[in-house]
Order: structure tokens, then sequence, then C-alpha cells
């Protein structure tokens, strides 16, 4: 008699261990999925960045994606035809709700408003950037989180 009561009482534990932990991982998923939900809402500011790459004529590009890379590979974000930036020269990066640059190891560095950049530093508007001999002035603005990282136009100035 007592050996059916204790196989019971066993029996009524694991099952009570299993609905405790079904509840759990129940709980936590939809956790993950609300909070998944919760950062995919919010959004990068854009950034314009107005390119003056040697002697074309300045482009004005926008910017929605949380980083921006410059240099003249085919890769990055930004490519110059410029040979005195590197071929992954720097990066724009949209971090504790601030832009960033951030010199990539290039050869002739990165310069910001005429001061070389040796450590990430925060972006401002009109911030002047320097990679080589190609120059892009900052425009941080919510407005441009419409647009896409596509739309270029040409500007005079």
């Amino acid at each position: 008699m007592s050996g059916s009561i204790v196989l019971a009482l066993r029996l009524a534990l694991a099952l009570a261990l299993y609905a405790f932990l079904g509840w759990a991982v129940t709980t936590l998923w939809r956790d993950l999925q609300k909070q998944a939900t919760s950062l995919s809402a919010r959004r990068t500011p854009g950034i314009s960045l107005k390119v003056r790459d040697g002697n074309e004529e300045p482009v004005l590009r926008h910017f929605v994606q949380a980083e921006i890379t410059i240099g003249r590979d085919s890769t990055c974000d930004i490519t110059t035809i410029d040979d005195t930036t590197s071929v992954r020269h720097a990066r724009l990066t949209y971090h504790h709700a601030q832009w960033w640059l951030e010199d990539l190891g290039s050869t002739n560095g990165t310069r910001l408003n005429g001061q070389i950049v040796t450590i990430p530093t925060v972006l401002t508007n009109d911030d002047e950037i320097m990679c080589g001999t190609t120059i892009l002035i900052v425009d941080i603005a919510a407005q441009v989180a419409d647009a896409t990282n596509t739309n270029t136009q040409r500007i005079r100035g």
C-alpha cells in the first residue's frame, strides 16, 4: 500500500515539475518575442552626408542603417575614388543614442573638424569628416528616417 502511494506522489511531483518547466519556457518565449518586437520597432535616426570626393560635384547621401563604412572597397557604403583613402578607412555607427566616428586603422588617418580621430568620437550636426581628400559634411536628422540608403542626389555647392 505504501509503495503505491510513493509511486503516485512521485508521478504527481514529476508532473508538477514538467508543468512548471513548460510554464517557465512559455513565459520566457513570450518575453523574448515582446522584446524582439520592441527592439525592431526602434528606428535608427537617419543621417545625411554631403560627400565631396576630390574635384567631383558633391553628392547628398541619406542613410538609415546603424553602421556606415567609408573607403575605396566596393562593399563600403560610401565608396571613394580617392587614392589617399584606405580600402576600409572609417566607420560611422549609431549606438547609445548617438552617431560615432571611428578610424579603421587607415594609412592617412581620419580627421574630424581638422583634428585626427584616434578613438571613437561623437558626431554632431555640421561636423566635417576628412578621409584622405574626401570631405563629408554631417547632417543628423530624424526626418531622414523615411529615406533609404540608396537615395542620392547631386547638389551644388
